[in-house]
């Protein structure tokens, strides 16, 4: 069995026209994959940001509950890993530089072989003692390392996304005869910085003429005029569909190679990204409404199996790792809470009831197929983080209060000793900025989440659907008093 799963980041659903007809993006290869692919319509992920949202792709299971930022850890049964035991070989190409800093260490390395290119965002990668070419006059932010990063990018073809795709062609012609493998393809690209050549941006019709504006703040919108804002979403745009041609490319590669007709491909992202909407730029701060939330999925079956079908039942990222090792006839470890797709794919038979996601510390929220609840914490003293292995991002975690760290068998179902942390300070997003408040939406009546229901006989509902999806993913006991819940 041929699986290949093409990770992108930060890429919003409604940007693809098989999820919104009316879009303005320029994404004919997506479009292509998807018309030939099953698209869900009700995907959503996990764990948010970048790294919890990898770790519940790779365990099947959702990291926020447990923890924040951090490493795979050493209990974790991984999709490569189980593969592997099982004789079959997994490849990782990517450009996330994450898995490189502190924090984001035993990602990679669960695989047979991995590649990684340079550059992305803050990557340590240029040296150069003098200050490059800076921008003065900007909004948002200007990065150090990301200016001495662009100097190395002289085209297109020196763009880290674009070399992802170059390997991975490279990677079938030297792999075309094979048969059974896990490829995974990922590219940082569409996240900030919004860097693309100018020749997309025209495509776009682009004409701004103010300070430099690629890399947003996540905050509400204050400083950026109406003209740099509408900038930054041309720059989100013109990246999408960069990133577009060179998947186009590799898939063009696939063809050639008799690989396309029986390779199961899977194309999503980790989260999605608000460019102005209730006035919210970027993510992790703001409540995770659907711009951040509901996240595409396409999935092309060998033999063209089902395409064009859309599936409107719930499914999440978690539920990706059953899914490829039933396809690859593996047996499922014990510790997965993610639902194989296949009773939806092949009978259309709803798999779960609920998606339950958010961020370590923050809310925690819940979608039913109708309306989406979000939970917001009652207390702050309250709130630990369970692993072997004190890293976070960019950062030791727990460093300061050492004194107050605890090490035991705390976590059900894993006979390990874990260090218990109390989260004291958020590792992703500072406690004063998130916006800490219950909402619940009607995605029917109001699928922009913009008119929060107070109705209590629906919240008390939601309040028990919420409780049992927290069992249910194995949340620790004092989950249940951080937000104020009966167990």
């Amino acid at each position: 069995m041929r699986t290949i799963m093409i990770l992108h980041d930060t890429l919003r659903r409604d940007m693809l026209s098989c999820y919104n007809p009316d879009t303005d993006v320029k994404t004919p290869n997506m479009d292509a994959l998807a018309a030939d692919s099953i698209v869900f319509d009700k995907h959503f992920t996990g764990s948010m940001p970048c790294m919890p949202a990898r770790r519940d792709i790779m365990c099947g299971r959702l990291n926020f509950l447990d923890r924040s930022w951090g490493p795979i850890e050493i209990f974790d049964e991984t999709l490569p890993k189980t593969l592997s035991n099982k004789g079959i070989r997994s490849h990782m190409i990517t450009d996330h530089a994450h898995y490189f800093r502190i924090g984001g260490e035993n990602y990679c390395q669960q695989f047979s072989t991995y590649e990684f290119f340079r550059g992305q965002e803050s990557d340590p990668w240029v040296s150069l003692i003098d200050d490059p070419q800076m921008p003065k006059d900007f909004f948002g932010e200007v990065k150090r390392q990301y200016e001495c990063n662009r100097t190395k990018l002289k085209g297109e073809a020196d763009y880290p996304s674009v070399k992802c795709f170059k390997a991975a062609m490279d990677w079938v012609d030297a792999n075309q005869d094979s048969d059974d493998f896990f490829l995974m393809v990922e590219t940082f690209d569409p996240h900030e910085p919004f860097d693309v050549p100018r020749e997309y941006l025209d495509l776009y019709h682009d004409d701004y003429d103010g300070p430099h504006f690629d890399l947003p703040k996540y905050h509400k919108i204050d400083e950026e005029t109406e003209e740099a804002t509408e900038h930054l979403k041309h720059r989100y745009k013109a990246l999408i569909t960069m990133t577009d041609k060179n998947l186009g490319l590799f898939i063009d590669k696939l063809k050639a190679a008799g690989m396309y007709e029986d390779t199961m491909i899977i194309l999503t992202t980790d989260h999605g990204y608000c460019l102005g909407e209730r006035e919210f730029i970027g993510k992790n701060y703001m409540p995770y409404y659907n711009e951040l939330s509901n996240i595409p999925l396409i999935i092309h079956l060998p033999k063209h199996e089902h395409a064009g079908e859309h599936r409107n039942e719930i499914t999440q990222n978690i539920d990706l790792m059953p899914t490829f090792l039933e396809y690859h006839k593996v047996d499922i470890p014990e510790r997965v809470t993610g639902k194989s797709l296949w009773p939806l794919i092949n009978e259309k038979k709803p798999v779960k009831e609920y998606a339950l996601y958010g961020c370590h510390g923050l809310s925690v929220n819940l979608f039913d197929g109708r309306y989406t609840y979000f939970r917001a914490p009652r207390r702050d003293d309250c709130c630990f983080e369970y692993t072997t292995s004190l890293t976070t991002i960019r950062n030791w975690l727990g460093k300061e209060i050492a004194e107050k760290i605890e090490c035991g068998h705390f976590m059900n179902g894993v006979n390990l000793p874990v260090y218990k942390v109390p989260a004291v300070k958020n590792a992703i997003v500072s406690d004063n900025q998130y916006l800490k408040q219950d909402a619940l939406y009607d995605i029917e009546s109001d699928p922009q989440q913009l008119h929060s229901i107070s109705d209590g006989t629906l919240i008390k509902g939601m309040e028990q659907k919420l409780s049992k999806a927290m069992s249910e993913h194995f949340a620790p006991d004092e989950q249940w008093m951080r937000l104020g819940l009966d167990k």
